[in-house]
């Protein structure tokens, strides 16, 4: 099964040369690369407005040959869980291939999880990382999930899944969480909502996350792959977490209302 890229010329650039120049411009402004990450959590609009966010992130981290990209469903088709066992993802920058093994051992392991294909074919979340984990690392395979809101009991459920998962492997697995923050808000009020649950990330609480979230209406869309992702990586043994950026769409713009991006480091 092959995915085609769904929004290459919407979020990114569809030519080749000129993705591969935008990523050389903004990769090699960030430092050198001082994390082993347990996790991340990047944004995912267009390139325009976040992409200096997400490279910020890239650009500090080592990349392992295998990632599982989690991120929120959009598009509103597969089950609540959706994870893409097989096949190969196309970017403009080539193919990636699914790591299929590690694929159906989640499956096992969280018999909650589905393997779906179609809430993958239009969904951007996950596609708009893919470009930057093949320009740091060519080979890399991946594990793509996208995921509606579900329970902390199963966000509990999944994290400790993929960390059984992550353990059986004699590797680096990163994982990534695919997230904006606030929504159409001013800016004032976007940045007071996203600090909010920005401490509760930093803080490695999941489930304060999703508590301030929902407490608080902060439209962060990607809130639970987010708390996935900090309940798996404390399981890995992360200790700490980093805000290495956080900037609006106002900044590119100059307009209100505005949507909010940060990109964070776990390890």
């Amino acid at each position: 099964m092959v995915r085609e890229p769904a929004v290459a010329g919407l979020f990114y650039p569809e030519n080749r040369e000129e993705l591969l120049w935008w990523l050389k411009e903004h990769m090699e402004d960030t430092p050198s690369r001082i994390y082993k990450a347990k996790g991340i959590m990047v944004p995912h609009a267009g390139y325009i407005y976040s992409g200096s966010v997400a490279a910020k992130v890239y650009g500090k981290i080592t990349i392992p040959d295998v990632a599982i990209l989690m991120g929120p469903n959009h598009t509103g088709l597969g089950p609540e869980v959706s994870l893409m066992a097989r096949g190969e993802w196309l970017t403009p920058l080539g193919r990636t291939y699914i790591e299929e093994t590690l694929a159906e051992e989640i499956l096992t392991e969280a018999p909650f999880v589905e393997e779906d294909r179609l809430a993958h074919l239009r969904e951007h979340s996950l596609e708009v990382q893919l470009p930057f984990l093949q320009f740091l690392n060519p080979d890399i395979k991946i594990v793509p999930m996208v995921l509606y809101p579900i329970t902390f009991s199963k966000v509990q459920a999944l994290a400790r899944a993929l960390a059984r998962a992550i353990e059986a492997r004699d590797e680096n697995i990163l994982l990534v969480a695919s997230s904006d923050m606030s929504h159409y808000l001013p800016s004032s009020i976007a940045k007071k909502k996203d600090n909010l649950a920005i401490e509760r990330i930093l803080a490695l609480d999941g489930e304060g996350l999703v508590r301030v979230v929902l407490e608080n209406d902060i439209s962060m869309c990607g809130y639970i792959p987010t708390a996935v992702m900090i309940e798996a990586s404390k399981l890995l043994g992360a200790k700490s977490a980093t805000l290495v950026s956080y900037s609006h769409s106002g900044e590119v713009t100059g307009e209100e209302p505005v949507v909010g991006y940060a990109g964070i480091i776990v390890y």
